[in-house]
């Protein structure tokens, strides 16, 4: 093993970590290897070529996944692929199964299956008999209520065991799960749930969150009372215990208590149902920035089989591993958090907020409950950073082997600080996926060194790469991330898209037969990515193509800046302009010394064309539910669309946000978005923007509704972060 980075400056590419002889030799991907040889003649001469073998030969790859992980099928599949074209890739035709059957295989008396903590209870495990006979019993009550395969079961729950149960016993029966979380605004429960006509709901009447118990009792019948197909509601007590009302007319609400008390239902006794291996598993949905989010639905085989080969080769878990992630359960990261079960590791449950009431509160619960492998956003490792922690020293983190880094970005200093805070021999990756396909595209390989900025490798079975405007594969070179070939967990639909124009024009309009995801990519000669944010909110300047996520890796180490947004405005005649907005710290100035600072910093780092045309402050950067930075609605708004017509503002943490862009839009003498526009009166010129931000910072400055240091969704909230609570309608 050899660990770097322990100096003042890391830059991008520097050797931060090399795997040792033992670890490599024991990686779950260096046995595969050995079994693809045993097995199946198969011979490579490192990660490199076995994946280059998994994107070429699907069918080898894919069947081997499924018999060296134990896939257990009641009917077998007639094939690996039987339409093999994008979109509608059939995979295993023929074969009926079910994931949460995969889940409770691993049933062990004596063995803990998971563990849980939130600001209301201590950390506490769940054993396996609990979990399995908790979800057996649950089912069996939801059938009994008449729940049947194909119907839709919604939850507002937050990150505990209840949640993970009902989950599974929805699964398990051959209902579609959906959650949001329970500091979702009515509105955006709303917006998502209304799409989908579920037949039961789960929900709380409170949470807490940073020391704080938010009611959303009556937010909670007024979404009942906007669901007329709900049959059934299940309340799941919160902190506060107010039961929720029955709504006059609409569903019976059966306490959790009620359903679970019932005698224990054996394995033997328990019909998993069997579906086919496309059959829906759950929905989760997209931001929904510009319109209703979109309701994007995952299949039983194919998220069985995608989590069964990313946690095993490209995180490299293993049965009896404790893997940890700060999630809540309306973000596709709970998701994967609960699918470690798949392999028999247990997942750590945490509700609550990631500082409170100490900012190394996740880093105590990691010592106790001996935590393996710890997953986190670079938000949160900011926050760390400028609290001055050093949890190596402070906690015993000897059983910790790997970091997983995930939501946004992660430049080269954010790996370097946890080998200089947290420990020298650690195995760190980056990893970049996202709710479309329920897992990731790049990310960790095992074998390989470790360096800064940079995700190791593109996943197995992940054929990524970056196009160019030609539609041509660059290495070296920014261009499209594109999927050329189908992954299994790749959505089967969206939800009421019929004839899929919705899912062809998301995924396939650009490039015929390949998947575009909409980030700037960037592969170098050993393979190592680069995902440079929203390629839709691209930074084009005399030609030369930006990822704003350099810009905002620059920007990270200017300390007086608490979040960034920067867009480019394509004007008539072949004209740019583009200007950056921040946020700034308590106390600090946007002065001549941090402009120069600012800028110094992003000429020096990169080029002069990252340099920004103008450095403006606003009171808040908008960012959505999910904590993405929304650029793509902020240059429609500079280009002259109404606030309410270029985003949702029911998809926002900070709905408020936005006015300041308005006002800057209607008041700026810095551009004309037409050739003959008039100028601009003489009313509302910088000196009146001033005034606004300083009057909509005094509006932000209420401690629920500021947009702060909230990483409780990870996303791009980098340097976007915001503290949200909770938001209504």
């Amino acid at each position: 093993m050899e660990a770097r980075g322990r100096g003042l400056q890391v830059r991008e590419g520097d050797l931060l970590w090399t795997p040792g002889p033992d670890r490599v030799e024991r990686a779950n991907v260096t046995a595969f290897a050995g079994w693809l040889s045993r097995e199946r003649a198969h011979r490579f001469g490192g990660y490199t070529d076995l994946w280059q073998w998994s994107v070429t030969d699907l069918d080898g790859f894919w069947q081997a996944v499924w018999d060296y992980c134990g896939v257990e099928a009641s009917s077998p599949p007639t094939a690996v692929l039987g339409v093999r074209t994008m979109p509608g890739a059939d995979w295993f035709p023929g074969a009926r199964l079910n994931y949460a059957q995969h889940v409770l295989r691993n049933e062990r008396p004596g063995h803990d299956a998971l563990y849980h903590q939130s600001e209301t209870t201590p950390l506490a495990s769940l054993s396996w008999p609990e979990l399995a006979n908790s979800v057996r019993v649950l089912a069996t009550q939801l059938r009994g209520l008449g729940l049947r395969p194909g119907d839709r079961v919604a939850s507002c729950m937050p990150n505990i065991p209840q949640t993970a149960i009902a989950m599974l016993a929805t699964t398990s029966i051959g209902a579609i799960w959906t959650s949001c979380s329970p500091d979702f605004g009515g509105r955006g429960i709303s917006d998502r749930f209304g799409q989908l006509a579920p037949k039961a709901l789960f929900c709380v009447d409170s949470y807490r969150y940073g020391g704080r118990d938010y009611e959303r009792g009556a937010e909670m019948a007024r979404v009942i009372a906007g669901l007329p197909s709900l049959e059934q509601v299940i309340w799941v007590p919160g902190p506060l215990g107010t039961p929720i009302g029955a709504v006059p007319g609409g569903p019976r609400v059966r306490t959790w208590a009620e359903l679970m008390d019932h005698p224990p239902v054996p394995a033997a006794g328990f019909g998993f149902e069997q579906v086919p291996f496309s059959h829906p598993l759950w929905i989760l949905f997209s931001s929904g920035t510009t319109g209703l989010p979109k309701a994007i639905t995952h299949s039983h085989g194919g998220i069985l089989l995608e989590q069964l080969k990313l946690q095993t080769f490209n995180m490299d878990l293993r049965a009896g591993d404790r893997m940890f992630f700060y999630t809540t359960a309306g973000w596709m990261m709970w998701n994967f958090l609960v699918s470690s079960l798949l392999l028999g590791v247990r997942p750590l449950l945490y509700d609550g907020h990631p500082g409170y009431p100490r900012p190394d509160v996740l880093w105590e619960m990691a010592e106790a409950a001996g935590v393996t492998f710890f997953g986190a956003s670079p938000a949160y490792v900011d926050l760390l950073a400028k609290a001055g922690l050093v949890p190596g020293q402070k906690y015993d983190l000897s059983a910790l082997a790997g970091i997983m880094l995930a939501g946004s970005p992660v430049s080269a200093e954010c790996g370097a600080w946890f080998y200089r805070n947290v420990k020298r021999d650690l195995w760190l990756h980056a990893g970049s996926g996202g709710t479309d396909v329920c897992s990731g595209f790049t990310g960790g390989a095992p074998t390989l060194p470790v360096y800064a900025g940079e995700h190791q490798a593109r996943n197995l079975g992940v054929a990524a790469y970056a196009f160019n405007a030609r539609g041509e594969p660059v290495t070296g070179e920014v261009g499209e991330m594109v999927i050329t070939q189908p992954m299994p967990s790749m959505p089967v639909q969206m939800w009421n898209d019929p004839d899929g124009k919705l899912y062809r024009q998301t995924y396939f309009a650009d490039f015929p037969g390949v998947w575009r995801q909409g980030d700037f990519f960037k592969v170098n000669e050993r393979g190592g990515c680069f995902v440079l944010g929203r390629s839709d909110a691209t930074l084009n300047r005399h030609g030369i193509r930006i990822g704003t996520a350099e810009v905002y890796a620059a920007l990270e180490s200017v300390t007086q800046l608490t979040g960034a947004l920067i867009v480019n405005l394509d004007l008539p005649g072949g004209r740019f302009f583009m200007p950056l907005f921040v946020t700034l710290d308590d106390g600090a100035a946007l002065d001549d010394d941090l402009r120069a600072a600012i800028t110094d910093r992003l000429r020096s780092q990169y080029t002069a064309r990252h340099v920004p045309d103008r450095i403006i402050q606003v009171p808040a950067i908008p960012v959505t539910l999910t904590g993405k930075k929304m650029e793509v609605p902020v240059r429609k708004i500079l280009l002259g669309i109404t606030p309410d017509e270029a985003a949702n503002r029911n998809a926002m943490a900070n709905p408020a946000a936005l006015d300041a862009f308005a006002e800057y839009a209607r008041t700026q003498q810095d551009y004309r978005v037409e050739s003959e526009r008039e100028s601009l009166d003489d009313a509302g010129h910088p000196d009146r923007l001033r005034e606004f931000v300083a009057a909509a910072s005094r509006r932000h400055s209420n401690p629920a509704r500021r947009p702060g240091r909230d990483l409780r969704r990870g996303g791009d909230a980098r340097l976007g972060r915001h503290r949200r609570p909770q938001r209504r309608g």
